[in-house]
């Protein structure tokens, strides 16, 4: 068998046998096939697409690439949450103690940034001491004492998922929904989790753009979830403007234990009970998923989820203390700049992607792999789309180590309109099971 054949195969629209896709694998976690032939095979699928026999083979195909955790000595049914990402969403941080404090184990398996804001594990790394790299058994040990932990991956975790995204970040191939789904579901089905819910974000700061693509996306997910015993369901929600008020490591893990103080933004509260009313119901603590989402603003209220998030962090060895009094615990930006709003009226547009930048440029994602973050910088928005705002009012807080921010200023400017009308946009389209 040739790689230039297999090549082929898919650019003339071929589907391929699972003898070929095993040979691809097992050429690229072992380096007898060059990154150009990886990445010709990886164009060729972004251009001509899998058929679904073709996802779940390379799903698993990368899954058996590497070590598959057992976490069958953990009583209980395993639920797990992944997102494909977006501009202030942190919420996995508060969710996985919402959860947890349900009764239900969560073994977390997370990953980091690269552009935007930073990932779940940056963000969590903003807490002084926080380890986010701990061994199988510890991770274990922890899900069954405390029923939640959010690690980084252990052991050797889909090694060929690894190499394919590298070279995926770096030849446009990102959003190809077969590629998406085999990435996400390798690794969890890898993590050993029983159940997953899946967050499909769509819009301007999201990898999928259109409801249709996300759709697609999240039907992909759950067929290849549902096609290997596990419990699997996804929501498609809004990433048209940011999650939430904060964007910025050390700024979202302050709303994150906000919310669990039962003062967090709307939004936020509800994306977070809407999916851990799912994750009850599939972990066997409620008979429908609007029942769970009760029983997650009950232990918000009654600050057992937030007991649940102090003793996460305290066992992954982080400052507890960021639960008391944030301010003292999390680093501090040196600036906090107002941006005021030009003119009275309505907002009516705050485009995600770029308030991300924004805040990536502040130096709180990364531009290349290596960049190291600045936990304190970010954006806080005062208002968001929908909400009325006078002429003179901040529409936000810029937080910065550097005084100068009027590049900062202008393209927030750039993105964010105000008009004389606006609805408040959907939050949650639709969902998949």
């Amino acid at each position: 068998m040739r790689m230039v054949d297999i090549i082929h195969a898919k650019r003339s629209g071929e589907e391929l046998t699972d003898e070929q896709i095993q040979f691809f694998v097992d050429g690229v976690v072992s380096g007898s096939i060059p990154d150009y032939q990886t990445s010709a095979l990886l164009m060729a699928i972004y251009f001509q697409g899998m058929t679904e026999e073709e996802q779940s083979s390379l799903t698993m195909k990368m899954m058996e690439s590497g070590d598959h955790l057992d976490l069958s000595s953990i009583p209980g049914v395993k639920v797990d949450k992944h997102s494909t990402g977006g501009v202030g969403d942190k919420v996995s941080i508060p969710l996985a103690a919402v959860v947890a404090a349900l009764g239900i184990p969560v073994p977390m398996i997370s990953g980091r940034g690269l552009g935007h804001t930073g990932g779940t594990l940056d963000k969590l790394e903003a807490i002084p001491g926080y380890q986010v790299e701990i061994s199988e058994s510890e991770f274990i040990d922890q899900v069954k004492k405390e029923k939640c932990a959010i690690v980084g991956a252990t052991g050797n975790i889909a090694p060929a998922d690894k190499k394919i995204y590298a070279l995926r970040d770096v030849t446009d191939t990102v959003d190809s929904i077969p590629l998406i789904a085999g990435s996400i579901m390798s690794k969890k089905i890898a993590s050993g989790t029983d159940a997953l819910v899946i967050d499909v974000k769509t819009g301007a700061g999201a990898f999928m753009k259109t409801i249709e693509d996300s759709r697609n996306l999240a039907k992909a997910l759950v067929g290849i979830g549902k096609g290997v015993g596990m419990k699997c369901m996804a929501l498609i929600t809004d990433m048209n403007q940011p999650l939430g008020n904060a964007i910025g490591n050390a700024l979202e893990i302050k709303e994150s234990i906000e919310l669990l103080k039962n003062n967090g933004p709307e939004d936020l509260v509800d994306l977070t009970t809407t999916i851990g009313g799912y994750m009850a119901v599939m972990g066997d603590v409620a008979d429908t998923p609007e029942a769970g989402k009760q029983l997650c603003a009950e232990v918000i209220a009654n600050g057992k989820a937030l007991a649940s998030f102090k003793a996460m962090v305290a066992a992954q060895h982080g400052d507890a203390k960021v639960v008391d009094d944030p301010d003292s615990v999390l680093p501090q930006a040196k600036y906090k700049i107002d941006l005021p709003a030009k003119e009275s009226g309505v907002i009516s547009k705050i485009v995600a992607d770029e308030v991300g930048v924004a805040s990536m440029l502040l130096g709180g994602g990364r531009q290349k792999a290596d960049d190291k973050l600045d936990y304190s910088v970010g954006i806080y928005l005062h208002h968001k789309v929908g909400d009325q705002v006078n002429s003179g009012e901040p529409l936000l807080t810029i937080y910065s180590n550097r005084e100068d921010v009027d590049d900062i200023k202008d393209l927030l400017y750039s993105n964010i309109e105000v008009s004389s009308s606006a609805q408040k946009p959907t939050l949650i389209y639709e969902t998949i099971e």
